[in-house]
């Protein structure tokens, strides 16, 4: 998150040192001082975690005995602070996370997330960010797993939650914990995947997040948010149909809604606006929230997108390439809300372009979408009138339909035959690996 800087000197403004004026002796310690590294090893963190429990145990004592003075407390509180951001030299030693884990240090400190005192929660999510950061734990799978382990053993999750709900956004300090805190969310989720439905099972994150993706206003924490929603949902039929049962689809349209006459303004929040359309299309996924999304007139909103031809242009295919697919109640209402004269005019390759979008792979893209699309409309339509309006497409103008399906049939087909032919050009010493590579190149190709 960026937080505002103070103002600073330009480089022209600043007086350079008169070294007639300057005790050299006092410059070398100093320069000594910064350059001495201290050594991380068992015995520093059991010297760290000592001294961090006995200012706790302080602190503690302290607001025990003076509970309505916190000026009698507030030194110890001070001191707690510095202790914990001592502990956040842990991170350059992440192979000292399982000694950390046997010092039964994690309980001290999740403790704190609840402490009545906002900063010291505080002071703990950052530190938490510190540990459990992607970089930090790269190449420390074991050590990793070991503190994410007693973390979730200790629960950081419903603690983290709880104080995530006491946060204000009008605040800088607590509205970069709640990025914080999102952060070492999604970072125990890249240690250990099942904590992505853990939370959702034990907290009430997501509530919390559609909340969040409710605000009109744009800021780093709602981006932040819709990426986190995306995570949680990306992998799991139950958290998919957990939001569903909340009211999440009609949320997560109403967040898109903002944007169908109108584009983002900056990259962040095109990006935000990118992991809306991926939570809505990961909670299509079960059959119940398709039909959520057909009550909640979704596939009329996709087609005022389409015809808005905006950014989320691309993105509202998607997504009733989603609602359509094994579902014939949004093929039909698609028919019947007038979207075959939209869908058709974007099959014929009269699509939207911009500077952002030029590129041959987005057109490629959408070309298979909209393929996908009419095969669902053809699955999902079998008789009556609509049938008879799908059918009625292909023989416009001289059935230009037909050809142009032809034309991307041969350009698929010559695609698969030049695949194939690499493939068979390869050596055959692993047909797993060739086996994987011919599907992943392939993927919604003449499906």
């Amino acid at each position: 998150m960026e937080v505002a800087n103070p103002l600073k000197r330009k480089r022209d403004d600043v007086v350079p040192p008169d070294d007639s004026q300057v005790d050299l002796s006092i410059l070398e310690a100093v320069e000594k001082s910064q350059n001495a590294v201290e050594v991380l090893d068992l015995r520093t963190l059991k010297r760290l975690v000592f001294s961090f429990e006995r200012r706790l145990k302080e602190n503690i004592e302290a607001r025990l005995k003076y509970p309505d003075q916190p000026e009698r407390f507030a030194d110890s509180e001070v001191e707690l602070h510095e202790e914990l951001e001592k502990l956040k030299i842990l991170a350059g030693a992440p192979e000292l996370y399982p000694e950390l884990v046997n010092l039964n240090a994690i309980p001290s400190i999740l403790n704190l997330l609840s402490h009545e005192n906002t900063d010291i929660a505080i002071d703990v999510v950052h530190l938490l960010e510190d540990l459990t950061d992607e970089d930090v734990l790269e190449d420390n799978d074991e050590p990793a797993r070991i503190l994410v382990d007693s973390l979730i053993e200790n629960n950081v999750l419903e603690l983290l939650v709880q104080n995530l709900q006491r946060l204000s956004d009008k605040d800088p300090d607590e509205m970069s914990a709640v990025y914080n805190t999102l952060a070492s969310i999604e970072n125990m989720i890249e240690v250990k995947p099942a904590v992505a439905e853990l939370v959702c099972e034990r907290t009430k994150l997501l509530r919390w997040l559609l909340g969040k993706i409710k605000v009109r206003e744009f800021d780093s924490n709602k981006q932040y948010a819709s990426e986190i929603l995306a995570i949680l949902l990306q992998n799991s039929t139950a958290n998919q149909k957990r939001l569903g049962q909340m009211n999440g689809v009609d949320v997560v349209l109403q967040a898109v809604a903002m944007y169908k006459s109108k584009d983002p303004k900056t990259s962040d929040e095109e990006e935000m606006l990118e992991n809306l359309f991926d939570c809505l299309c990961c909670l299509l996924m079960p059959l119940e929230n398709k039909e959520r999304f057909v009550k909640a007139e979704g596939v009329e909103l996709m087609i005022i997108i389409m015809k808005q031809k905006k950014s989320a242009y691309a993105s509202a295919i998607r997504a009733l390439d989603f609602s359509m697919t094994k579902y014939p109640p949004a093929c039909e209402r698609f028919v019947d809300v007038l979207g075959l004269k939209t869908a058709f005019a974007a099959f014929m390759g009269k699509i939207p372009m911009s500077k952002k979008n030029k590129k041959e792979r987005y057109q490629e893209e959408l070309e298979e979408r909209l393929v996908s699309l009419i095969a669902s409309l053809f699955g999902g339509i079998l008789r009556g009138s609509r049938r008879e309006r799908l059918l009625s497409k292909f023989v416009e103008n001289e059935c230009e339909k037909i050809d142009r399906l032809m034309e991307l049939y041969i350009r698929y087909s010559d695609r698969v035959k030049a695949e194939t032919q690499r493939l068979e050009q390869l050596e055959l010493d692993d047909l797993e690996v060739i086996h994987v590579r011919y599907f992943s190149s392939l993927h919604s190709t003449l499906r």
